[in-house]
């Protein structure tokens, strides 16, 4: 199954609508969904690694314009579906605390968890909810999203031939150490938050 699922991302790569659905993936992952942009990234760069930087620049940009909408949750919505997100990712507990954090260290939680496989959402919602500066958050989220995605891409580009021989070697490998990455991402923002 895993196979097929990468072969499928490696043939959408190719497909007009494959831009679109990372795009969209990469939107939704910064206000709401759990899955993030680099799930099509990755395979999509390594099926054509001529497109890398293009594939950077449409994360960065719809990553940021899902934080908007994130960061527009967090300041409109907080008591209604804001917090209704922040408690189905566990992280209910935690927000005050995140939120007092922001009056001392806002700039480095906006983009050291930016890089980070946190899910960024809760960096989005949060930075509403605590009324951080619209402006600083929107540059922030492109400084972090943006040397995210373009470190792939530069990776990927670079390497591309390179790294999809060795990750279709060993995809099961490879799949099972990204998952890991992203759980202890997440169980340590729970403890670290």
């Amino acid at each position: 199954m895993l196979r097929r699922l990468y072969d499928w991302c490696i043939r959408a790569a190719e497909k007009p609508y494959a831009t679109w659905l990372m795009g969209t993936i990469s939107f939704l992952e910064s206000s709401v969904f759990p899955i993030p942009p680099d799930t099509l990234l990755i395979p999509m760069s390594l099926a054509r690694p001529d497109r890398a930087w293009f594939y950077a620049h449409v994360c960065t940009l719809t990553s940021v314009a899902g934080g908007v909408l994130g960061y527009a949750v967090g300041a409109l919505l907080y008591d209604s579906v804001g917090h209704w997100l922040i408690q189905l990712y566990g992280y209910g507990d935690k927000v005050d605390a995140f939120r007092n954090a922001y009056a001392q260290w806002g700039a480095w939680i906006i983009v050291l968890k930016g890089l980070t496989p946190i899910p960024y959402k809760i960096v989005t919602i949060t930075s509403g909810f605590a009324g951080y500066n619209f402006w600083m958050f929107v540059g922030l989220s492109f400084i972090a999203r943006g040397i995210r995605f373009y470190l792939l891409a530069f990776l990927l580009h670079r390497y591309g031939p390179q790294a999809r021989a060795i990750i279709e070697e060993r995809l099961t490998f490879w799949v099972t150490l990204s998952a890991a990455i992203l759980v202890v991402g997440i169980v340590g923002a729970l403890y670290l938050f």
